[in-house]
């Protein structure tokens, strides 16, 4: 695609000022189409009459099949994942990433696979890590890499986290962002075109459930000890990589830093289960004591009633372990 750009953006937390203050400094001229991806589950969302307001340029969330439009900021709508299929956005509520939907590394992956050296892949202030295996592939197919220098974002981590496994090949405050961007889109890639990874289209094979994804899995990465968070399948390691991927599959991503996000909020959630349950254990006791009103059955209900007391002792011993355990950083 001679003489064509796209840029694609990913944010999580504190990304929707930051998308807010790049808008504002894109021209109503601006040369190529632009897709974002904001951490925001399937919670409703405002942001693009936000950008609309704040900046030149028409924003607006994606259609599935809509055409990409130079000048137009798309962005992905709740609980969708967002990708680019040649000229054409495609949506798909496809297994989470890092434990969220939409994510953003669908996003880059398809651009890497369909735009190769014209895609510009930018990572903006949020948590965790979503958006550097993404920004990997768009510099493998030969594509630009921007960061937000982590020490102007709101939340430094996906930057932090991108600067040490990517060769980025620029580092900008918020507010040089646009400027760069506008130079990038206006200048044509004099990067030749690459062969596409093996294993950035086998996983974007695995999401979209094409072929058989257990013969991808097989090809690209071996079975890990670790279980998926999301589906409790069986977790592959993806290669040899940095920073270490997995994939199940039924489609979940995670890198180690995200899946140990996941695994955390699954035991916290676990816990909290238990002490329901001590809770609903005594509560049940305690009804079957009161059931025993005849005199005769007075050794039954004090049993019983002994038994609830100590149940009651299990469960607030366990609800100040689970309180005392430090609450992990969301996924933002």
């Amino acid at each position: 695609m001679p003489n064509r750009r796209i840029v694609v953006i990913g944010a999580s937390a504190g990304g929707v000022r930051a998308l807010q203050v790049l808008a504002a400094q894109l021209a109503p001229d601006f040369a190529a189409p632009v897709l974002a991806v904001q951490h925001v589950g399937s919670y409703p969302s405002v942001l693009p009459s936000l950008l609309s307001r704040q900046g030149p340029l028409p924003a607006a969330h994606a259609v599935d099949g809509q055409p990409l439009v130079p000048g137009q900021i798309t962005i992905a709508p709740p609980d969708h994942h967002m990708l680019v299929e040649r000229d054409v956005i495609r949506l798909t509520r496809g297994p989470k990433e890092h434990h969220a939907r939409p994510a953003i590394d669908p996003l880059f992956r398809s651009a890497a696979l369909n735009w190769g050296p014209a895609a510009i892949g930018v990572v903006l202030t949020g948590l965790l890590d979503d958006g550097t295996p993404g920004l990997q592939a768009i510099k493998q197919a030969g594509g630009t890499v921007v960061v937000q220098d982590p020490e102007d974002a709101e939340s430094p981590s996906m930057p932090l986290h991108a600067l040490r496994h990517v060769q980025v090949d620029h580092k900008v405050p918020l507010a040089a962002m646009g400027k760069l961007l506008t130079q990038l889109v206006e200048t044509e890639t004099a990067a030749p075109a690459k062969a596409t990874s093996h294993v950035t289209l086998l996983e974007q094979k695995i999401m979209l459930r094409e072929g058989d994804p257990l013969e991808h899995l097989r090809e690209i990465g071996s079975p890990s000890t670790f279980v998926c968070p999301d589906c409790q399948g069986t977790l592959f390691e993806i290669g040899d990589l940095d920073p270490r991927r997995f994939r199940c599959h039924t489609g979940h991503a995670y890198t180690l830093l995200s899946l140990h996000h996941a695994q955390s909020e699954a035991t916290d959630d676990a816990l909290w289960g238990a002490v329901r349950a001590l809770q609903e254990k005594e509560h049940l006791l305690k009804a079957m004591a009161e059931s025993q009103s005849r005199p005769s059955q007075k050794s039954e209900a004090d049993r019983l009633q002994k038994e609830a007391e100590k149940v009651s002792r299990h469960a607030q011993t366990l609800r100040k372990l689970v309180e005392s355990i430090p609450r992990q950083a969301g996924i933002g």
